[in-house]
C-alpha cells in the first residue's frame, strides 16, 4: 500500500476517534479495517499495513493533548476545540508527521495535508490547513 493511501486511512481513523470513547477505540479500529475489505473499498489489505495504520493512529491519539497545545499556539483565532473535525485531524496527522515521524520530509507532510483538506474539508480547509502548518513548519 502506498504512503498516501496509508495516510488517508490514518486520517479516516483519526476522524472516527472523535465519535467513540477511548476504551472502544481499539475495537473500532479493527472493525474499520475489516470493513474496508468487506465493503470492497480495498481488494486486499496486508496485515502489516493494518497494524501499521492502527499503531500510527494509536500513537497520534496518545499524543493528542500535546499536539493540540502546539496547534493552539499558532492557530490564534481558531483554537482546536472550535475547528472542524476534519481540519483538526488533518492538522494532528500533519503535525505528527512533521515533528515526530522522522521518515517524512516536512514539505511532503504539508503537501499531503493540503490534499486531504481538499478532499475531506470545506472550500476553506486547504488554505486554513496550509496556513496553520506554515506556522508550525
Amino acid at each position: 500500500m502506498k504512503r498516501a493511501e496509508i495516510r488517508e486511512y490514518v486520517f479516516k481513523l483519526l476522524y472516527c476517534t472523535e465519535f467513540h470513547e477511548d476504551e472502544d477505540l481499539q475495537k473500532q479500529y479493527r472493525l474499520y479495517m475489516e470493513n474496508l475489505e468487506q465493503l470492497g473499498e480495498i481488494k486486499e489489505i496486508k496485515e502489516k499495513d493494518k497494524e501499521y495504520i492502527i499503531n500510527r493512529v494509536t500513537d497520534i491519539v496518545s499524543r493528542t493533548d500535546d499536539i493540540d497545545k502546539e496547534i493552539d499556539k499558532v492557530a490564534v483565532s481558531w483554537k482546536t476545540d472550535r475547528m472542524a473535525k476534519a481540519d483538526l485531524n488533518i492538522l494532528r496527522l500533519a503535525y505528527y508527521e512533521m515533528n515526530i515521524d522522522d521518515d517524512i520530509p516536512k514539505p511532503v507532510a504539508v503537501d499531503q495535508a493540503v490534499e486531504l483538506a481538499k478532499k475531506y474539508g470545506t472550500d476553506d480547509s486547504p488554505s486554513f490547513v496550509n496556513g496553520v502548518l506554515a506556522k508550525l513548519f
